[in-house]
Parts: structure tokens; sequence; C-alpha cells
């Protein structure tokens, strides 16, 4: 294994990152996902300011959860949909990389893909105003 298939995995990962979040874009309404995460980290806030109260801080947690819980539906739709590409195209890497051998900085092409999509996956919703 060489840098040159290192850099391969990292164009992969930025290329399936890429696809992810635009469908994510695409499939989801951007300003209710603003405003459930809005909520959440507000209701978050809150609960955090009611230490000496349980009754109250879990009583703002418990919405916290069902605005989690709300959002998440939003977000199904997306996942749903990229979740069947990208099975078939991981189990297609597994098989190109079969000997799970260190690529790049000592690390094998799964821990490659996973730190440069988390990577992509900020700087690209930072950059496409995704929710």
């Amino acid at each position: 294994m060489d840098f040159g298939e290192g850099m391969g995995i990292i164009i992969i990962s930025f290329l399936l990152t890429l696809m992810i979040t635009l469908v994510y874009k695409k499939f989801t309404d951007q300003e209710i996902m603003k405003s459930l995460k809005q909520e959440i980290k507000d209701l978050s806030s809150e609960a955090k300011k009611y230490k000496d109260d349980p009754k109250k801080a879990l009583d703002m947690q418990k919405k916290a959860m069902e605005k989690n819980l709300e959002y998440f539906k939003h977000s199904l739709k997306p996942m749903l949909i990229t979740m069947l590409p990208l099975l078939i195209i991981y189990s297609w890497l597994g098989g190109v990389f079969k000997d799970g051998g260190a690529i790049l900085f000592g690390l094998s092409w799964i821990w490659i893909y996973i730190i440069s999509s988390f990577i992509f996956s900020i700087l690209l919703r930072k950059v496409l105003k995704v929710n």
C-alpha cells in the first residue's frame, strides 16, 4: 500500500461526503432543521440552569429529547436514500483494500475514510450551509 492509495481513499471520501451532504440539503427543509437545532440548544442550556431543581431540569431535557426525535424524523429520508449506495460502495472498497494493511500514516483504509469523511463533512456542511 502506498501514498497514492491513501489519496485515492481521501478523494473517494470527499466525493461520497459531498454526495451525502447535497442529498441532505435537497431532501430536508433547512429552515426547520436550523430552527430545531436552535431549540434543542436552547432547551439544553435551559436545563443546565436548573441544576438545583431536578424536576424542571428533567422537563427541559424531555422537551429537548422530543425536539431531537423531530430532528431525526426530518433527517430520515435522506439517510434512507444514501444508505444503499453507500453500503455497495463500502463493500466494494473493502474488496479493493481487503488485505487491511496500513496505507497512510499507519492507518488502514477504513480509518483514513472515517477521519477524512468526518473532516469533509464538517467543512462541506459549513460551506454549503447544511443543518
